[in-house]
């Protein structure tokens, strides 16, 4: 067994052995110490490799990807961790692991394989409950991207004060990394930005969808204007457009010039699991997207507000932010002209209970219900007309719907889709 599996395996027996209440009081410790053995096995590895963090509620992954395209294009070589996929120079894997950011062990494990692979840039997605967990800890890094907040993981955290507190925290590790310069850059169009961009740094920069005027959306691509003259990128919909803009604002920090900015962003062709298109030929769109929380439910409808839409929804996963599933349920009522409500992830939740109070946002429930997720694509697919879009959301690129007592079951709504795609063409 390896030193860091040995340790990890005493700490979590030890987790074990200790009396619950006694444990939650001592768990930020043990989150610490977690971090820091880990960091110790490892040697550190973030002082040896640039690295910038992106956090936020929601578009961390595409943020993720977009600013690894224009570092590679900028000519550096480059690790990225997301929850789509973890790459290390010219290798790259899925991330199977039903979280973005498996471990501390992982996490540094990974940087250390970046600085062996002799990566110039790790770009790392961080979300709040890694936060928490102390997974950021004992990683010196040199810039901070905040792409937004909104309500999520309420529950998990108690408030939506301690949500945001806990995103604040790793704009406060920044502030204490020993690299220069340090950069933060923040989404103006929020209104928690200001809170980062108060934490100590060197560098502070700010961007805004007014920063990209005019600017214009079609199902499938975006035009705006980038140092006075139009960009084309294949990239749909405001959200999309602000993650590039996050993008553009912190390639400009490390000073990459405009034209491989405009480069990159333009060769971009999208991201797995977020408004992706599947297209077997067929005469109307597919579209699979992560989305998962009613902000990003109904900017996804947006992109498609021009054509007639089937929607299939799960809602949130089970044992957790129960307080957003009606809402989900009114958001698809008022965008989708047909609804099909399906199982997502109901962990060791009643799967008929959270498609019913998502149903309970629909007037009249009018949601039909399919349980069987590959059915509900199969029904949904099948009643697409000409010029209709089949919009997909819950689940992008997640490997698994996870079900009671632990059951995994192996899943991609993408090539489910083109699976059902390809059966449906042969009946027509």
């Amino acid at each position: 067994m390896k030193p860091s599996s040995t340790t990890e395996t005493i700490l979590r027996f030890a987790k074990k052995i200790i009396p619950k209440r006694l444990f939650l009081r001592l768990q930020p410790a043990y989150h610490f110490l977690l971090a820091f053995v880990a960091a110790l096995i490892y040697r550190f590895p973030s002082r040896h490799i640039k690295i910038v963090i992106i956090t936020g509620t929601k578009g961390k992954t595409s943020t993720t990807e977009i600013v690894n395209a224009i570092l590679e294009e900028a000519g550096y070589r480059t690790a990225s961790a997301s929850t789509l996929r973890f790459k290390v120079g010219d290798k790259e894997e899925r991330n199977l692991y039903k979280m973005t950011i498996p471990g501390r062990f992982f996490v540094q494990k990974f940087l250390r394989n970046a600085v062996s692979e002799h990566c110039d840039w790790a770009v790392l997605e961080m979300t709040s409950e890694g936060a928490r967990q102390f997974r950021h800890r004992f990683i010196s890094f040199n810039a901070l991207i905040f792409t937004n907040l909104s309500p999520e993981h309420i529950e998990s955290h108690g408030s939506f004060e301690k949500y945001v507190d806990a995103k604040l925290s790793i704009a406060r590790a920044l502030a204490t990394s020993s690299k220069r310069p340090r950069i933060i850059v923040a989404n103006a169009d929020d209104a928690l930005a200001e809170k980062f961009l108060a934490v100590e740094s060197d560098i502070k920069a700010s961007y805004s969808l007014k920063d990209a005027e005019p600017y214009s959306f079609e199902k499938d691509k975006t035009t705006f204007t980038f140092m006075g003259s139009p960009l084309h990128a294949h990239l749909a919909g405001a959200f999309n457009l602000s993650n590039m803009l996050a993008g553009i604002s912190f390639a400009r920090t490390i000073n990459i010039g405009p034209e491989i900015i405009r480069r990159a962003l333009e060769k971009f062709n999208g991201i797995r699991g977020r408004v992706e298109h599947v297209n077997v030929g067929q005469d109307f769109d597919v579209i699979v997207d992560y989305a998962h929380t009613a902000d990003s439910l109904q900017k996804v409808y947006e992109v498609f507000q021009n054509s007639r839409k089937i929607c299939i929804l799960g809602g949130t996963g089970g044992g957790r932010d129960t307080w957003k599933r009606p809402a989900m349920g009114a958001i698809a009522a008022a965008n989708c002209d047909e609804i099909i409500l399906t199982n997502e992830d109901p962990y060791d939740e009643d799967p008929l209970k959270i498609i019913n109070e998502i149903n309970a946002g629909i007037p009249d429930q009018q949601g039909e219900i399919i349980l069987d997720r590959r059915l509900a694509i199969a029904s949904g697919i099948g009643r697409a007309k000409t010029g209709d879009v089949v919009i997909i959301t819950g689940k992008g690129t997640d490997p698994y719907i996870m079900e009671a007592n632990g059951v995994k079951t192996p899943w991609d709504d993408a090539r489910v889709a083109r699976e059902e795609l390809e059966k449906f063409l042969k009946t027509k």
